[in-house]
């Protein structure tokens, strides 16, 4: 009989006995690389089990699990999944207030956590939270002096575990053997945009079915390697770092920290990176600052190289005929001198695929990676699809869709344009919320992803917004607000932007300065500030963000569909756009009810003939405490241009 692998511990003990020596997991500590075989994390996994089932951890309980990647906590989602239970990730830079909500949604009895930080945070909310009983860690660092009861630390439960193992050594597999592939084996709550989150129950079948579908579909071996450092609250971490992992039995790396990243990322040479549009755009603008501070000759290399790979760079990649050997030949030499360099740089030297996904990405943006040869593509789902509906298969890339549905995937636009799609790879259920359940599920199946969209004659999806927020302007042109904000966000001097326009005579923009852009840009002309709010009240930060939305404005006025949505005004916010503000969401999606309605005043403003708006802001610190940021806000007209195609 052919061995059953339906479920993540299935397939975890199956790596172990095929493939036993073979590298599963690496952590940097200290500067060090330390690696687990496939063998090591499956006893690791056994022993841990174990021990949470001493400690009272039952078939159908829920296990949060908070912090940064690390091993221990992968293999706790691996554990509970063991014994029957389901993880529950939580965003490791969540505040307290913020947890209290999942923790007593989710009915968690146990937590395991990955440092002092964040046993902090349960510490202070932990009168509220009364099904939570026991709290693990990881990092015994500063904990030496708790003496709460239901602490405990990872070790001590590992030593539970191995004790119970020896008691009862059928006790695990078992556990195993009684899991099944409809069980749910993964809890994740959506970011919270429009209201609270929503546990989304995510089965051991559904979250299979689409990791071997990517595995299969970009061809993926025991032989890739990944860096795991995105949220694992996401659900791209759980694809990608987990779920795709377990099935193909490729090797996962945890960084140091988030300040290591790019320099771990340089170390492992991953073959295979997933990353959101923001960290592709968070690249990119360190690449600017770089060669903005660069002598002459480099600039000039860099300028003329890549006008060659914005010529011909995407063909290339792609195995295009037709491109002319004078052009060859140039990409040849930009390879040496120029792509080959900065692909090192960023870590991307070895990379056969790089997949982004989460939020719509800039087509400029887009072109700019696969023209340096970086074989970057787009995928399109949601959480609630296990982020599995289209792929943009090789040779057939472009840059402003975000491919085809996969096989057995199937999707339609309904009536109002909205992106329906049903799938063997879709969630069970909302948890303990039937109603928000039968009103994403429709009665043929259907899951509705709130996205706009459309197929073009190719058959590929192209995503407008999210279709809640795409509107018209008063003249009854669409107004696509991500799509205008995506297009601004490519330029690195702008971080963070937010469009208005729906039912108004024109569009109108908030903007977010990236400090680490302007502040280079202004140090390197000799300009003094004193911090953002100063710098972002300059009238040269102001001319240089002007000539971005200009020619954003230029881009515009060539689409036939948003050739209206050219920016009139527009004004640079005093503080960034904040999660712990609650502007943004934690994988920093923009809030843009909860900004309208605290930025009333400067909307208001943005739509008169006011140069200046006077306002006050109240933010919160890191400690928790509270103040307020006030100062006199400049606003900005900026030129538009005549349609040149025929709106639609």
């Amino acid at each position: 009989m052919a061995e059953q692998l339906d479920t993540f511990p299935r397939l975890l003990l199956h790596h172990a006995k095929v493939r036993g020596e073979h590298a599963a997991v690496r952590e940097k500590d200290l500067g060090i690389w330390q690696t687990w075989t496939w063998s090591q994390v499956s006893d690791e996994v056994r022993a841990l089990a174990c021990g949470l089932a001493a400690q009272g951890f039952k078939r159908g309980m829920n296990l949060a699990i908070i912090g940064d990647n690390r091993p221990r906590l992968y293999w706790a989602m691996a554990a509970a999944q063991s014994l029957g239970g389901v993880p529950v990730p939580l965003y490791q830079d969540a505040v307290a207030e913020e947890m209290v909500f999942v923790l007593n949604d989710a009915e968690v009895h146990f937590a395991i956590v990955e440092d002092q930080e964040q046993v902090d945070k349960l510490l202070e909310i932990k009168d509220r939270c009364p099904k939570l009983e026991h709290v693990i860690y990881d990092d015994p660092r500063g904990l030496r002096h708790y003496e709460q009861e239901f602490l405990q630390g990872y070790d001590e439960i590992r030593a539970l575990g191995f004790a119970r193992d020896r008691e009862r050594a059928d006790f695990f597999l078992g556990a195993v053997e009684e899991t099944r592939p409809q069980d749910v084996a993964i809890i994740l709550y959506t970011s919270g945009t429009t209201g609270k989150p929503k546990g989304v129950c995510l089965t051991h079948a559904a979250l299979h079915s689409a990791a071997r579908g990517g595995v299969e579909f970009d061809r993926l071996t025991p032989n890739e390697e990944v860096l795991s450092y995105l949220p694992m609250a996401w659900i791209g971490d759980q694809l990608f770092s987990y779920c795709e992992a377990l099935v193909a039995g490729f090797t996962i790396n945890c960084p140091e920290s988030a300040e290591t990243v790019m320099t771990d990322l340089r170390e492992i040479g991953p073959t295979f990176y997933f990353a959101p549009p923001r960290i592709f755009e968070n690249l990119l603008t360190q690449v600017m600052i770089r060669m903005e501070d660069a002598g002459a000759l480099k600039r000039w290399m860099f300028r003329s190289f890549m006008e060659v790979a914005r010529r011909c760079g995407t063909e290339i990649l792609d195995r295009k005929p037709g491109i002319a050997s004078a052009d060859r030949f140039l990409y040849w030499l930009g390879n040496i001198f120029v792509y080959g360099p900065l692909r090192n740089v960023l870590g991307m030297s070895r990379i056969r695929v790089a997949y982004t996904a989460g939020a719509a990405i800039g087509p400029d943006l887009f072109r700019f990676y696969r023209s340096i040869g970086i074989n970057m593509k787009q995928l399109y789902g949601s959480t609630e699809t296990c982020a599995y509906v289209c792929l943009q298969p090789d040779g057939d890339i472009k840059l402003d869709t975000v491919g085809k549905p996969v096989p057995g995937i199937e999707v339609k636009i309904a009536d109002n344009g909205e992106v329906l799609v049903k799938s063997p790879a879709m969630l069970k259920e909302y948890f303990r919320r039937p109603e928000a359940t039968a009103e994403a599920i429709d009665s043929q199946g259907y899951f509705h992803t709130g996205d706009a969209g459309y197929f073009d004659d190719d058959g590929h999806l192209k995503i407008i917004d999210r279709a809640k927020d795409v509107g018209k302007l008063s003249n009854g042109a669409v107004f696509a607000p991500n799509y205008v904000e995506n297009k601004l966000k490519f330029f690195s001097y702008i971080k963070e932007a937010v469009a208005f326009g729906h039912g108004r005579d024109v569009v109108c923009a908030f903007i977010n300065i990236d400090m680490s852009a302007v502040g280079d840009w202004a140090e390197r002309r000799g300009i003094a500030y004193s911090g953002y709010t100063d710098l972002a009240g300059m009238d040269k930060a102001y001319d240089l963000i002007r000539d971005c939305v200009e020619k954003v404005n230029a881009d515009l006025s060539q689409d036939s569909v948003l050739c209206h949505s050219q920016i009139r005004r527009f004004l640079i916010l005093h503080k960034e756009l904040d999660p712990d503000d609650d502007e943004l969401t934690r994988t920093r999606k923009v809030r843009r009810g909860f900004i309208s309605e605290k930025y009333t005043v400067l909307i208001e403003a943005l739509y008169s003939d006011k140069t200046t708006q006077f306002v006050e802001t109240q933010v919160k610190f890191e400690d928790g405490r509270t103040g307020t940021i006030s100062a006199d806000i400049k606003i900005r007209d900026a030129a538009v241009y005549e349609p040149l195609a025929k709106a639609a």
